[in-house]
């Protein structure tokens, strides 16, 4: 095992550490553990560590103003290539600075490329619960199942993971584990190691489920996601996160996927929107 896999206390914080390198520019080293089907960096974590360069630029950019420290709100971001584990430089431009919200942009850039562009609304979350929300919101209980499936003891999509993150997942929803095939949807509860989750696991947990498009039959390769939007809606309580994926429509190789993030106490936390490309045929 060498340095740059051997797990960690705190594998999600430690991943998004940085150093800023310029008033708007910052240094980081993507891998480690979070790394997904194929070998590539994880686009979860990818999201988590922009939106964490994000909120500092904001903060910096707000410090003479007493602001409090920036929240995310909406993540957009366009995956436009794949990098590969190592050292990235992120390059960021306040757009604007309000008292409500905010909006910055942040560009990846590996090798001097971009890899991934992304604009990030800060503000509060707010603090009070929901004056409405969807009846039914969730059906899963708030903790896993005692049948609920542990990828770090299978083989297949999420093992990799498992070395980062405390993952189970629902078998009712995942047919192709059983060479079987089903509904375009994923279920499943995530929490980080050595630590409880924050805003930003919760953008993370909204992009952690296996591609629902496994469970229409074909290869489980490694599905890139071409762009996708997170709404943050709270900050979530300690315990697990109950995450639940599902595509409107799968045509040639593109599909969709909605994925809720709801919180032990019935929160909604994060609602993120990916167009994606299905696995090539092997």
């Amino acid at each position: 095992m060498t340095a740059s896999t051997r797990a960690t206390a705190r594998p999600f914080s430690e991943a998004l550490a940085f150093e800023r390198a310029a008033d708007d520019t910052y240094r980081a080293t993507l891998g480690g553990v979070w790394n997904a089907a194929g070998g590539k960096v994880h686009g979860g974590l990818m999201l988590a560590l922009l939106t964490a360069v994000v909120q500092h630029r904001v903060d910096a950019a707000q410090a003479d103003a007493g602001a409090p420290p920036a929240e995310p709100l909406v993540v957009a971001a366009d995956f436009l290539r794949a990098p590969d584990p190592g050292p990235v430089e992120v390059r960021t431009e306040v757009v604007k600075l309000g008292r409500t919200a905010s909006v910055c942009s942040a560009r990846l850039h590996q090798d001097d490329r971009v890899m991934l562009s992304a604009s990030v609304t800060t503000g509060r979350l707010p603090d009070d619960a929901p004056r409405w929300v969807t009846p039914g919101l969730t059906s899963m209980p708030a903790l896993p199942t005692g049948t609920a499936l542990d990828p770090s003891a299978q083989r297949g999509p999420g093992r990799t993971l498992a070395k980062a993150c405390a993952m189970r997942f629902d078998p009712a929803d995942m047919p192709f584990a059983r060479g079987d095939t089903g509904d375009a949807r994923m279920r499943g509860w995530v929490r980080p190691l050595g630590e409880e989750p924050d805003v930003l696991f919760a953008l993370l947990a909204g992009d952690i489920l296996p591609p629902t498009v496994f469970n229409l039959g074909g290869d489980v390769g490694w599905a890139p996601t071409v762009q996708l939007t997170a709404l943050l809606r709270g900050r979530p309580s300690p315990g697990w996160l109950r995450c639940e994926s599902e595509s409107h429509a799968v045509a040639g190789t593109w599909f969709d996927e909605d994925t809720r993030v709801v919180d032990e106490s019935g929160r909604l936390v994060c609602q993120a929107r990916q167009l994606a490309l299905a696995p090539l045929p092997r």
